[in-house]
């Protein structure tokens, strides 16, 4: 994280994503981007989620799920892995997927790593539209405070959470690794929102996810 950030700052960083093309805003606390979030979406859309954790800090999946939306969310216990995979699938032909972001520069550019890919898939194309939620804690500088961020704040606990036995799981920092069970293996640079795809950012002023 870049150190306090003032109001001056969150309207810094929004005025860069639009310049970017991106529609963005930020509130002040979970309960509001939950309100936003509730609001935008449409009685009949279907509803994919990305891996993230600052997706269910905002606790509308079972609000989503109650009202009686398709939601496409691949975080089930003990399912088969071909369930896993087809979820993981029909994430990219939703109407409107949800996502946190890993790391979110000053001058506007949104940095994500994944090992699968469904999540930066969706966030690209796909789904008509996209928010994307990114607390305090995910804004830094520069692009290299970015992979830094995704490397030694992000992947570590994301890789113990999910009980990979990575190197960095055991040390708490990237070790660059060759491990087979690496869980860093594509990266995305939104420089423009995506041509054909709409897209929300939301800045939270408190910390979420990793």
């Amino acid at each position: 994280m870049i150190g306090p950030v003032t109001n001056e700052k969150l309207d810094q960083v929004v005025r860069a994503l639009e310049t970017r093309d991106f529609e963005a805003l930020w509130v002040p606390d979970k309960a509001k981007a939950r309100e936003i979030i509730l609001e935008r979406i449409k009685s009949d859309d279907k509803v994919g989620v990305g891996g993230s954790i600052t997706i269910r800090e905002l606790e509308v999946l079972d609000t989503l799920k109650e009202k009686g939306h398709t939601v496409y969310d691949h975080w089930i216990p003990d399912a088969p892995k071909e369930e896993i995979t087809k979820i993981r699938k029909l994430q990219m032909q939703s109407d409107i997927f949800l996502s946190g972001v890993n790391a979110l520069v000053t001058d506007g550019r949104i940095v994500n790593i994944d090992g699968i890919g469904n999540r930066v898939t969706s966030m690209i194309f796909g789904p008509d539209r996209v928010i994307l939620v990114a607390g305090i804690n995910k804004i830094v500088e520069t692009l290299d405070a970015a992979f830094y961020r995704i490397k030694n704040v992000a992947s570590p606990p994301n890789a113990r959470r999910l009980s990979i036995p990575t190197p960095c799981a055991k040390t708490g920092k990237c070790m660059d690794c060759r491990s087979p069970q690496r869980i860093c293996r594509a990266v995305t640079i939104l420089e423009w929102r995506p041509m054909l795809t709409k897209t929300l950012v939301i800045i939270v002023n408190e910390s979420l996810g990793f």
